[in-house]
C-alpha cells in the first residue's frame, strides 16, 4: 500500500496513526499541497478532487477521504465496534469531526502555519475560533464522563478527533482549560505503536 499524503495534515495523520496501531506496513509518498503538487495530472488520476490523503492498494484501487479510509482499515479490528449502536456512535462522532471540528480548528491551523493569512481569512477568524471552541466544549463534556468517545474503548472515532485536537494550540486554541481533553490526548500517546504526526519513517525513498 502507498499512502499519498502531506505530512503536517491531520487528515493524513489519522491514516498513519491507525496503520501504525495496526502494525500494517505501507509506504508514504508526500506532496506539498501549498505548492499545488496534488493538482498535477498524475495525482488527479488518483483523486480527481485533488486532495490528500489517498490510500493506493497493491491491486491498483485507490480510496480517498480520511474517514472513509479509517472505516475501511478498521473493519475486523478492535477500532471498529461489533455492536450496531456503537457503530452508529462512531459514525456520529466522525461526522461531528468533519462538520463541527475540522472546518474550524484544522482550517485555522492551516491558515496560520501553511497557507498564510489575508484579509478574507482574517474576517472569518473570530467566527471560526468561536465554533472551534464550541466543538471542544462538546468533546470536553463527553470526555469528562467517558475515557473515550464510544463504548469506553479506543476507536476510530477517537483517532478522527485526536488528529487535529492534539495540535489545536497551533491554531491558537488554549487546551489548558480542557482537562478531560488533555487526559484523553495523553492516554492516546501511551497506546502501543503510537506515532507522532511528524513521523515519516514509511516515506518512499527516492
Amino acid at each position: 500500500m502507498i499512502l499519498h499524503d502531506y505530512l503536517p495534515s491531520g487528515n493524513g495523520y489519522k491514516i498513519r496513526l491507525l496503520l501504525s496501531l495496526l502494525g500494517q506496513d505501507y509506504q508514504l509518498k508526500c506532496y506539498d499541497i501549498v505548492q499545488g503538487e496534488t493538482h498535477t495530472e498524475a495525482f488527479l488520476k488518483l483523486n480527481a478532487n485533488g486532495k490528500i490523503p489517498v490510500l493506493e492498494f497493491d491491486d491498483g484501487r485507490s480510496l480517498t477521504e480520511s474517514n472513509a479510509i479509517l472505516y475501511y482499515l478498521a473493519q475486523g479490528t478492535p477500532y471498529w465496534p461489533e455492536e450496531l449502536w456503537q457503530q452508529s456512535q462512531v459514525l456520529r462522532w466522525m461526522n461531528f469531526e468533519q462538520y463541527s471540528h475540522e472546518p474550524n480548528i484544522a482550517t485555522l491551523r492551516f491558515w496560520l502555519g501553511h497557507a498564510g493569512m489575508n484579509q478574507q481569512r482574517q474576517a472569518q477568524w473570530a467566527d471560526k475560533k468561536a465554533a472551534g471552541y464550541a466543538a471542544l466544549k462538546v468533546m470536553e463534556q463527553h470526555l469528562s464522563e467517558h475515557p473515550y468517545f464510544v463504548g469506553e474503548q479506543f476507536s476510530i472515532a477517537d483517532i478522527a478527533l485526536y488528529a487535529y485536537t492534539h495540535v489545536a494550540e497551533e491554531a491558537e486554541f488554549d487546551l489548558s482549560t480542557f482537562p478531560a481533553i488533555q487526559a484523553w490526548c495523553y492516554a492516546i500517546t501511551q497506546t502501543t505503536n503510537y506515532v507522532d504526526i511528524t513521523d515519516d519513517s514509511a516515506r518512499l525513498k527516492p
